[in-house]
């Protein structure tokens, strides 16, 4: 086998196999079809190299035409899942554009003004736009991951599409027919610069898709299945780096735990299945009530805990007030009409840089309170921790 036929099998065989490799990865992973999308755009870019060398029956302009309209879904493909994998919207108007105008360029150079040069020139600058764009749309992404190195890559790849194929045009001048075009300094570097490239975003999106699966399962095993909540450890982690935060900058922050009362009997009397739906139905009320701002989990069989950056006492008291007086007022679904499922609260507000486990003794103090004096109420720990006098928490429930 002659050296030039090993170079022209590099990028397909290459191609093939991150095609194959991202199709496996879509295979486990479903709920990502930008993978899919991938797994296609390098198999149909492997079909236009092969289709570059191979000639089909058709003919070898017919075979041109369609390895370079291979060449340009491929692209298509290509930048469309990178950018959907930072969840940006694709910009469909913009890689029509780029594409449709590279690939119309190029045809009109085949059938009405013949010009191979023109031809390779309308191509590159065609996916030199597409690289552009596809760095446009990174640019915003504020992750410090891989994102960073493929908007690198995507200006490289501009760079290796406009300015190396002019400077080799200019260089080597006009390609007058596809005789020796193969041998050319021009193809030759195209090959290896466009194999290089490949593999280098490859990688960058195999680690992408690698840290996906972790974040997956790091949130797996931060979350609690049945209340789609933060379970303890998750909370413990989260609500570490809340407090930090908010120490550095100097904003008050406040805890809040709340225990769903007399939830054994509730159990007992109506079964598992309506325990479940209490602790779901409340545990949604939490979430919706916290939002993005603080950090809700459950820590316990039905104990609850909230951390609200930037709230002090009253205002941590104001949020479980709202909180309890919400839900003992409505019915959760599945239980017999008239059923009223009540929690207790306790509050704490942290006091100087009082870390997250005397907080949360201080909270459960007054929560203990609160279910020794009637349940269905909200007590508030005054508790300093440089001070052992501890003063009896006010009723407000």
């Amino acid at each position: 086998m002659d050296t030039g036929l090993l170079i022209a099998l590099l990028n397909p065989t290459i191609a093939l196999a991150l095609g194959a490799a991202f199709f496996v990865l879509w295979f486990y992973q479903r709920h990502r079809p930008y993978l899919a999308v991938l797994a296609a755009s390098y198999c149909l870019s492997a079909s236009g190299f092969l289709l570059q060398y191979f000639t089909l029956p058709l003919g070898i302009v017919a075979t041109k035409l369609i390895s370079n309209i291979c060449f340009t879904i491929a692209a298509c493909c290509l930048s469309g899942a990178i950018i959907a994998r930072y969840g940006r919207r694709v910009p469909y108007f913009g890689i029509g554009v780029m594409a449709g105008g590279g690939l119309a360029a190029f045809a009109w150079f085949m059938f009405v003004q013949p010009d191979l040069t023109w031809r390779v020139l309308s191509m590159n600058f065609g996916f030199g736009g597409l690289s552009l764009l596809v760095a446009v749309e990174l640019r915003t992404v504020r992750n410090n991951g891989p994102e960073k190195i493929l908007v690198a890559l995507a200006l490289l790849s501009a760079l290796n599409f406009t300015a190396r194929t002019l400077i080799v045009v200019i260089a080597h001048g006009p390609f007058p027919s596809y005789d020796g075009f193969y041998g050319s300094s021009y193809w030759t570097t195209a090959l290896l610069s466009h194999a290089l490239l490949s593999l280098l975003i490859a990688l960058c999106l195999f680690t992408a898709a690698a840290l996906d699966v972790l974040k997956a399962l790091k949130a797996e095993t931060h979350t609690d299945p049945l209340s789609g909540l933060l379970n303890r450890r998750g909370f413990q982690e989260r609500a570490a780096l809340l407090l930090d935060q908010c120490a550095k900058a100097g904003f008050p922050v406040a805890l809040v735990l709340a225990d769903l009362d007399h939830f054994k009997a509730l159990n007992d009397q109506h079964g598992h299945e309506a325990g479940d739906r209490v602790i779901a139905d409340f545990a949604a009320k939490l979430r919706f009530a916290t939002g993005a701002r603080g950090a809700a989990g459950r820590i316990g069989g039905e104990e609850f805990a909230v951390l609200l950056p930037l709230s002090d006492l009253a205002a941590a008291r104001l949020f479980a007030e709202a909180i309890r007086t919400f839900y003992s007022a409505g019915a959760v679904d599945g239980l017999p009409p008239g059923t009223r499922v009540t929690a207790s609260f306790g509050v704490a507000a942290r006091s100087g840089a009082e870390g997250l486990a005397p907080l949360m003794r201080r909270a459960d103090e007054a929560l203990y309170k609160a279910k020794r004096n009637g349940r269905d109420s909200v007590r508030l720990s005054y508790e300093r921790p440089e001070t052992a006098f501890v003063p009896e928490a006010v009723s407000v429930g």
